[in-house]
């Protein structure tokens, strides 16, 4: 294992800085639940239509993830792959840009950010993969909780940058802050939510620098890049898997859980504004407490971590996020489970706002903790790449399941309350497999 110094961690740690606005901005809170709601026109049809495109999406990643990954370990170095994911991340965000309301032709806008999608998350692959390279076993779960917690305090800035200053309510045209937005945008063009895409991708431009600069790679092999052999490799591993019982819990695992909260993730704002009639400045605010939270449980997680082992921060944050998910498929605009609240109750609000915390802060702990999990389950340093893309394989294979099952559900009984619940049997199957991953893998057990 190579021994990198403060600089090179520091320089990759700021990689989750950088993406995290896309999925704070993009996916959650900004632009999603403006382009679901005016773009498609909001309502059941146009919540389905986004989980089909998130859903195809998730399937292109899925079948992409682990023939990148072998590819990466033939050839050796990460940079080149990064590099490349993340032109194509950069040039599709900033296309959201186009997103005006009530588009004649919105599959422009749903292909772009298809893409972007894409381009991060076979990115991050890379980017996880170099893990192992930054520390010792035991320093592991603190680096990589303190990189999810930067990634959350990175959402967290980016967000308030642009609330404060560049989406206005659509009713009093003012931002958060109280203020006309800035550079002239126009609320009732939604071009304060639509700005929320080249304005990531610039972030994601300018932050991703230093991890090209300070963060070694690995040496170049002699093996020329060859699919057919990093294939024939990925083969071997997944034939190796039923001698592998933990390693193929936790991938099968992880593939559920992950999957429920990148389903609770891309579908929490649209369900805030479609169901509880949240507006963009209070979801806004939720954005921001979810991104502290988040930050603080990642922190401590990797803290946990460190001390504990990453299982018990695993199986703890499932639990945590499954009963969260379930209060709030049981909140409406009106009512909590099934109990009316009082004419002009804010009560829905301050249900959701403490949902956002917690799903927060669990969520945090929850994915730097799994990225520490996976580093104990795949034992071996020269298909390391090729272990993340099974787990990136394992945290797509049934993500765009998880989305059309939304997608189809909430098409079917034409409600949106109904539609996400397939995120909570997603989180209890995750829950029974983990039983059988051991802490440290196979083995080392």
């Amino acid at each position: 294992m190579t021994q990198v110094n403060k600089r090179g961690v520091r320089a990759w740690m700021l990689a989750d800085w950088a993406g995290q606005p896309f999925h704070t901005l993009c996916i959650t809170f900004v632009f999603a639940p403006y382009f679901v709601e005016f773009g498609l026109g909001g309502g059941a049809q146009a919540q389905a239509t986004w989980g089909y495109m998130t859903g195809a999406a998730a399937l292109v990643i899925a079948l992409l993830a682990p023939v990148l990954g072998a590819m990466a370990d033939v050839s050796g170095p990460r940079k080149p792959w990064i590099a490349g994911l993340s032109a194509l991340h950069i040039i599709a965000v900033a296309a959201l840009w186009l997103g005006v309301p009530a588009m004649e032709d919105p599959w422009i806008i749903l292909l772009a950010f298809a893409l972007a999608l894409i381009g991060t998350e076979l990115a991050f692959i890379f980017l996880n993969a170099m893990l192992p390279d930054l520390g010792s076993e035991d320093e592991i779960g603190r680096i990589s909780g303190s990189a999810w917690a930067m990634g959350y305090l990175g959402g967290l800035v980016s967000l308030i940058i642009v609330l404060g200053l560049m989406v206005g309510d659509p009713e009093t045209e003012k931002t958060m802050l109280g203020t006309d937005p800035i550079l002239g945008l126009d609320p009732t063009l939604g071009e304060g939510s639509r700005a929320a895409g080249p304005f990531s991708a610039i972030w994601y431009a300018v932050f991703i620098i230093p991890l090209f600069l300070f963060t070694p790679d690995t040496k170049r092999k002699p093996v020329a890049v060859s699919a057919r052999l990093g294939l024939q490799q990925l083969w071997a591993m997944i034939r190796d898997l039923p001698n592998r019982p933990s390693l193929m819990n936790f991938l099968l695992s992880s593939m559920f859980y992950r999957d429920a909260l990148a389903a609770l993730y891309s579908f929490a704002g649209i369900y805030a504004a479609g169901v509880l009639g949240i507006g963009i400045i209070e979801l806004g605010i939720f954005g921001i407490l979810a991104n502290i939270t988040g930050a603080v449980g990642a922190w401590i997680g990797g803290k946990v971590d460190s001390r504990k082992g990453p299982k018990p921060v695993v199986v703890f944050n499932v639990i945590v996020l499954a009963a969260a998910s379930l209060t709030l498929t049981l909140t409406t605009a009106t009512s909590f489970v099934g109990i009316s609240f009082a004419e002009g109750s804010n009560a829905a609000t301050l249900i959701f706002f403490a949902l956002g915390g917690v799903i927060g802060a669990a969520g945090g702990s929850l994915q730097a903790a799994s990225r520490s999990l996976m580093v104990r389950q795949a034992t071996d340093p020269e298909v390391m790449t090729q272990s993340f893309g099974l787990y990136g394989l394992a945290g797509k294979a049934t993500a765009f399941l998880g989305l059309f099952l939304i997608g189809i559900v909430t098409d079917i009984t034409q409600s949106q309350q109904l539609g996400v619940t397939p995120v909570i049997g997603l989180f209890l199957l995750g829950l029974v497999l983990l039983y059988w991953v051991k802490p440290k893998g196979d083995i080392r057990a």
